[in-house]
């Protein structure tokens, strides 16, 4: 059964596994389940990663039992350990959150200079289309810094995600090129998704990745850009799509999840 409705701008259509068609229409995100679940412990998803691939080859999110962070680039996807270490996922396994996209930017520039990673998503704010509610994106360059993290597997019964974090590790990768990527969202569907930026990063050599938390660039960076204003979300069993959520715990508690 789909759902169809309009949240503001983004148009957002909502269905089951059995509902799942490939997508080849450009321009278009995909997320399997929600940020909301997620923050609840739902870390069993339906999806397998054969099947998301099918409707993206950039995007991220993890895998069942929160077991890493996951980053897709290329149509390929990894899976980043507690260490940062990145192994190749298999087309089995399946995913409890996980936002791909088919990446055909409509804006490409360059981005000069030694930013922190504030002054660098300011610079990406500047490039995104005016009037465009979500976008995704993928910086490709050498970085001083990547702060990131990856979290431990879980076993049930599933602790909510802001407990889980307290036991997340972090790491610093110096000097290391590789490829920050990503999405923006909006405010406005903050419980569905994460507002703002949500990024991870995968080093060229595809052997180190993580949940970005910090950055700072090297030099020229090169950013793609491909604006979206449409949200498929396929929701697993027992998993329904609620209204965004705009309580100031709401938003706190992505915020501690997420490393803001």
């Amino acid at each position: 059964m789909l759902d169809e409705h309009w949240i503001r701008s983004l148009h957002v259509e909502s269905m089951r596994r059995a509902d799942l068609h490939a997508e080849h229409d450009p321009h278009v995100l995909f997320q399997a389940s929600t940020i909301g679940a997620l923050l609840e412990g739902a870390y069993d998803g339906d999806l397998s990663f054969a099947e998301l691939a099918e409707h993206g080859d950039l995007g991220l999110g993890t895998l069942n039992g929160l077991d890493g962070e996951m980053v897709a680039l290329d149509g390929e996807f990894f899976r980043a350990d507690v260490d940062g270490a990145v192994n190749r996922v298999a087309p089995g396994e399946r995913t409890p959150f996980a936002v791909v996209t088919r990446f055909e930017p409509s804006v490409e520039a360059s981005v000069e200079g030694r930013l922190s990673h504030a002054e660098l998503l300011g610079r990406v704010d500047a490039l995104v289309p005016a009037g465009t509610s979500s976008c995704a994106l993928r910086l490709d360059g050498r970085f001083e810094l990547v702060r990131a993290r990856s979290v431990p597997a879980q076993r049930q019964p599933y602790r909510p995600l802001t407990e889980v974090i307290a036991d997340q590790h972090v790491f610093e990768l110096e000097d290391v090129a590789g490829t920050m990527l990503g999405f923006r969202f909006p405010a406005w569907v903050e419980g569905i998704e994460v507002a703002g930026y949500h990024l991870h990063f995968v080093s060229e050599d595809r052997r180190r990745g993580g949940h970005v938390l910090d950055s700072r660039s090297g030099g020229e960076l090169r950013l793609a850009i491909d604006p979206s204003d449409d949200l498929h979300v396929e929701l697993p069993p027992r998993i329904e799509l609620a209204d965004p959520d705009l309580a100031a715990e709401t938003h706190a508690a992505i915020a501690r999840a997420e490393g803001g």
